[in-house]
């Protein structure tokens, strides 16, 4: 599916990915910095430019955000990703830096998966992404340890199969990390929620079908 990137004034492990025909890549504030520093020109600007010394030069499509809002610059970037129909995003640059940030970021994701998109978290050994009354599914060759944590207050009806650990229509909930540092053991496996919003931390290693 055509894919959402959305670069973020967090830390960058690496140079960024490269966009596939039909992809749209927006820089959120001070995440054009980055981009620039690897040539690669986003399709839009969004921000209230405290991160940036000077706004966007001319003819970049920009969207100035005004410095006293609800949103942060993330949550608008989002927005306008989903206005111009785009179900699954890409988030480099969302995590390091300020704990807070980091925390509102996976909020963002949570709010993804609880309106049917699909959002993916890069920090710089894992992915960070969320199932709403849904399920996660990892190749046989995935390595590594996985997380759920219960985002909603009750998770109910997870499933973790093919794990080291398996669990069985168990109940999750977000004040208890029964969920941490499960094994991947070598075949498919898959996790699970019937009802709730899991948060779901996996190794980048592992390329899942977006």
């Amino acid at each position: 599916m055509p894919t959402c990137y959305i670069f973020g004034a967090g830390e960058h492990y690496g140079p960024p990915p490269v966009p596939a025909p039909g992809d749209l890549v927006i820089a959120a504030d001070g995440g054009l910095i980055y981009l620039e520093q690897h040539g690669l020109a986003p399709d839009l600007v969004v921000g209230d430019f405290d991160s940036l010394s000077e706004k966007p030069a001319s003819g970049v499509k920009t969207v100035v955000l005004p410095k006293k809002k609800d949103d942060t610059d993330m949550v608008a970037a989002l927005r306008e990703g989903k206005n111009s129909g785009f179900r699954v995003f890409h988030i480099y640059g969302g995590t390091g830096g300020r704990l807070d940030h980091t925390l509102a970021n996976i909020q963002c994701i949570a709010d993804l998966a609880q309106q049917g998109c699909k959002g993916y978290l890069f920090d710089r050994d894992a992915v960070i992404t969320a199932i709403h009354n849904d399920k996660l599914t990892f190749p046989a060759t995935a390595q590594g340890t996985v997380s759920a944590f219960a985002h909603t207050e009750v998770c109910t009806g997870v499933y973790e199969r093919g794990l080291k650990y398996p669990l069985t229509d168990a109940t999750l909930y977000n004040t208890y990390p029964l969920g941490v540092s499960n094994e991947f053991t070598g075949v498919l496996s898959e996790i699970s929620v019937r009802e709730g919003t899991l948060i779901v931390i996996y190794p980048k290693e592992i390329k899942l079908s977006f």
